[in-house]
C-alpha cells in the first residue's frame, strides 16, 4: 500500500485520500517493524538458552566420561580378582591331590605356589574393593550432576514455554489491533471514495490542461510559382469543423465497484 502512495496515483497530489491510504501503509510498516523486533528478541532468547544448555552438557559429558572410565577399571579389577581366586583354588586342589604322591621338595613348591596365590587373591581383592568404592563415589557425583542438569533443563523449558507463550499472545494482540486500525482507516478511505465523481474529475483535468477553445488551422497547399493558386480549394471549409465534446463513456467495471472521483483537488488521472 505504501507503493500506491508513491506511484502516479498520488505522486504529485496532496489530498485526504492519499493521506488516509498512506496512514494505512504506515500502520503496516510499524507492525512489520514490531514483528522484526519480536523476532530479534526470540533469537536472543534462543541463543541465551543454547549457551546455558551447552555449559550444562559439558559438565555432564565430563562426569559421564569419568564414570565410564572408572567402570571399565572396576570391571578389569573384578576380572583380575576372579582369575586370582581360580588360581588359588587350583593351587589348593593340587596340594590336596598330591599330598601322598610327591616328594617333600615338590610338595614344598606346591605350598609356596598356594601361599603366593593366596597373597595375590588378597591384593586383587583389595584393589577390586578400592575400584568399587571409587566407582560408587563417581556414580554419586554423576547422579548429583545429572539431577542438577535435569533441574536446569526443566527450568529452561518452563522459561521457554512461558516466553514463547507471551510472545505469541502479544503477536496475536498486535495483529488484532492492526486489523481494527486498518479496518477503521479503510472505512475512512471508503467514505472518501463515496464522494468520487467521474464528471468532476474529467472537467478538472480538461480545465487544468486545456490549451484553448479553437483547434489548430489546417496546413494549406502553397504553389511556389503561382501564388494565386494558394486560395482555398473550392468546396472545402477554410477552418476546422468544431464539434462539442460528447457524453462521457461509461467505464467498464465489475458490479458494485466504487465510482471514479475527484477529492479535494486530488485527481485519479495521470498527470
Amino acid at each position: 500500500m505504501a507503493k500506491i502512495c508513491s506511484t502516479s496515483l498520488g505522486r504529485s497530489h496532496v489530498g485526504s485520500l492519499r493521506s488516509k491510504v498512506d496512514s494505512v501503509a504506515q500502520c503496516h510498516i510499524r507492525l512489520a517493524q514490531t514483528l522484526r523486533e519480536e523476532a530479534r528478541k526470540m533469537e536472543e532468547f534462543r541463543e541465551k538458552q543454547k549457551l546455558q544448555r551447552k555449559k550444562t552438557e559439558l559438565v555432564m559429558d565430563a562426569v559421564h566420561k569419568q564414570k565410564s572410565l572408572q567402570f571399565k577399571k572396576t570391571m578389569e579389577a573384578k576380572k583380575n580378582y576372579e582369575q586370582k581366586c581360580r588360581d588359588k583354588d587350583e593351587a589348593e586342589q593340587a596340594v590336596n591331590r598330591t599330598a601322598n604322591l610327591v616328594n617333600p621338595k615338590q610338595q614344598e613348591k606346591l605350598f609356596v605356589k598356594l601361599a603366593t596365590s593366596k597373597t595375590a587373591v588378597e591384593d586383587s581383592d583389595k584393589a577390586y574393593m578400592l575400584h568399587v568404592n571409587m566407582l560408587d563415589k563417581v556414580r554419586e557425583e554423576w547422579q548429583s550432576e545429572h539431577i542438577k542438569a535435569c533441574e536446569v533443563f526443566e527450568a529452561q523449558e518452563c522459561e521457554r514455554i512461558n516466553f514463547f507463550r507471551n510472545a505469541l499472545w502479544l503477536h496475536v494482540n498486535q495483529l488484532s489491533q492492526q486489523c481494527v486500525t486498518s479496518d477503521d482507516m479503510c472505512e475512512q478511505v471508503r467514505k472518501s471514495l463515496e464522494l468520487c465523481s467521474i464528471e468532476k474529475d474529467i472537467e478538472f483535468f480538461v480545465n487544468q490542461r486545456k490549451t484553448g477553445q479553437t483547434p489548430p488551422a489546417p496546413i494549406k497547399y502553397e504553389n511556389f510559382y503561382c501564388p494565386q493558386k494558394n486560395a482555398a480549394s473550392p468546396g472545402k471549409a477554410s477552418g476546422p469543423n468544431l464539434a462539442r465534446r460528447g457524453p462521457l463513456p461509461i467505464p467498464k467495471s465489475l458490479p458494485d465497484d466504487p465510482d471514479y472521483s475527484l477529492i479535494d483537488n486530488y485527481s485519479l488521472l495521470y498527470q
